[in-house]
């Protein structure tokens, strides 16, 4: 499958799945204004049925509008004389039984004059023994109405209410897992196509590597055949050479794909050894240096550690060296400026290896230490390979208990930084 093709997949799937949520936010909405009323209307009948009998016993004249809602949870009625505390809480609490609305709730009585606040408490009809006084209801208190009034607070209104939207609620919760496994799924899409496209790279890649010395060996097998190469040693010789030279470049690259495709940081034997990390770096510039002068490059070393020896693989740590300078050397269009620092941060020896070539995009970045993965660079250098050289590098520096990472910008250059656990000579 192509990559449009998945992403048009993705696409409809992400927008259905979006239509499905905002249907669903919308219904649980609505769903949630329609409890919330029908709670308010049945506050407000029973409050209403709680001042008409205040009214009867103190025999006074009806009220136009005796309940009004203040807020979303609190609701103030008119009165023509203070209440008594007792005869309050008794009335609220049958009118809220009648209609079933057993939720905690608390009550204020105020002064008609100046707004303060009489009388305070709070109801419980699942925990008594949480009745009593009540320090939310002192908010209520600067309502100026023309008489007396009392106010009524349902502090746990929301979740009252939540409470009734359980169908809802459940498939919201149904839908919020298919929203996990349908991410999942498209991680585990996009991560496949990824690898898919990696293992591409490989084999065409190694197909590549492999054409090439097995094309030679073949055109010398068929000269070797010729009468006239036959009657001449000399030329048998050559082509005989070639065919051995060939097969044995032939077999390092299988070996060496073999032996990297094989690498397991926790079944490695590592042969650890007192050295001075920086003679191996003295060496390998030694190496390079030539290569990068040809180039009219430069490659300079800055030494600065003062803890610089190691306890170690030397032959494996010494490749993870030579692997980074011969990345820094290799990924450039321009005559290669490569810096080899060292330094000690605590206990740890970190070696940085600096470079001014092409640079990695930040998508590539956090991939180049996978196994077969190769960025694309076009013929830079005609650089050939198969994927396998970071990936070495970062399980040889995982073995060691170490830490490697890369920073780079495109068209500026890269920078590797490996940590190590330092160590003073022959660990004394």
């Amino acid at each position: 499958m192509s990559r449009q093709s998945i992403v048009i997949i993705i696409l409809l799937a992400v927008i259905s799945l979006g239509i499905v949520i905002a249907g669903q936010v919308f219904w649980v909405r609505n769903a949630f204004k329609i409890q919330e009323k029908q709670f308010n209307d049945r506050v407000v009948i029973a409050l209403t049925a709680v001042v008409e009998k205040i009214l009867v016993m103190n025999d006074d004249k009806a009220i136009t509008e005796p309940v009004i809602q203040k807020g979303p949870d609190f609701f103030v009625a008119n009165i023509n004389d203070t209440p008594e505390p007792y005869l309050l809480e008794t009335l609220l609490r049958e009118e809220f039984e009648d209609l079933n609305l057993k939720e905690d709730f608390e009550y204020g009585i105020y002064d008609c004059f100046d707004g303060a606040l009489v009388y305070s408490g709070k109801m419980s009809f699942s925990s008594p023994d949480k009745s009593g006084a009540s320090e939310k209801i002192q908010y209520l208190s600067g309502f100026e109405p023309d008489g007396h009034y009392f106010g009524v607070l349902f502090p746990n209104k929301t979740v009252i209410i939540a409470k009734q939207l359980d169908f809802w609620m459940y498939s919201s919760g149904v839908i919020f897992l298919i929203f996990l496994f349908f991410a999942y799924t498209i991680f585990v899409v996009v991560k496949q196509k990824k690898l898919s496209e990696v293992k591409t790279d490989f084999i065409n890649n190694m197909t590549h590597e492999l054409k090439t010395p097995i094309s030679t060996i073949g055109l010398s097998a068929d000269a070797l055949e010729r009468p006239e190469v036959i009657a001449n040693p000399e030329r048998m010789l050559r082509y005989a050479g070639i065919i051995k030279n060939e097969n044995d470049r032939l077999k390092s690259q299988v070996e060496k794909v073999l032996q990297i495709a094989a690498l397991n940081p926790r079944k490695m034997n590592l042969k650890m050894e007192y050295f001075d990390l920086h003679e191996v770096i003295d060496s390998a510039s030694r190496t390079f240096r030539v290569k990068v002068e040809e180039n009219d490059g430069l490659l300079s070393t800055h030494l600065n550690a003062t803890k610089h020896w190691l306890k170690a693989d030397k032959v494996h740590i010494t490749n993870v060296i030579y692997n980074l300078i011969d990345n820094a050397m290799k990924y450039t269009e321009r005559p290669p400026h490569i810096v080899v620092k060292t330094s000690n941060e605590n206990d740890k020896l970190v070696v940085s290896i600096s470079d001014n070539g092409i640079g990695i995009a930040p998508r590539d970045l956090k991939m180049i230490f996978d196994k077969f993965y190769r960025v694309h660079t076009g013929d830079v250098h005609n650089v050939k390979g198969f994927g396998l050289g970071l990936f070495y590098v970062k399980t040889m520096v995982k073995a060691h208990k170490g830490q490697i990472t890369a920073e780079s910008k495109l068209g500026e250059g890269s920078t590797f930084t490996l940590t190590l656990n330092a160590t003073t000579e022959n660990g004394k």
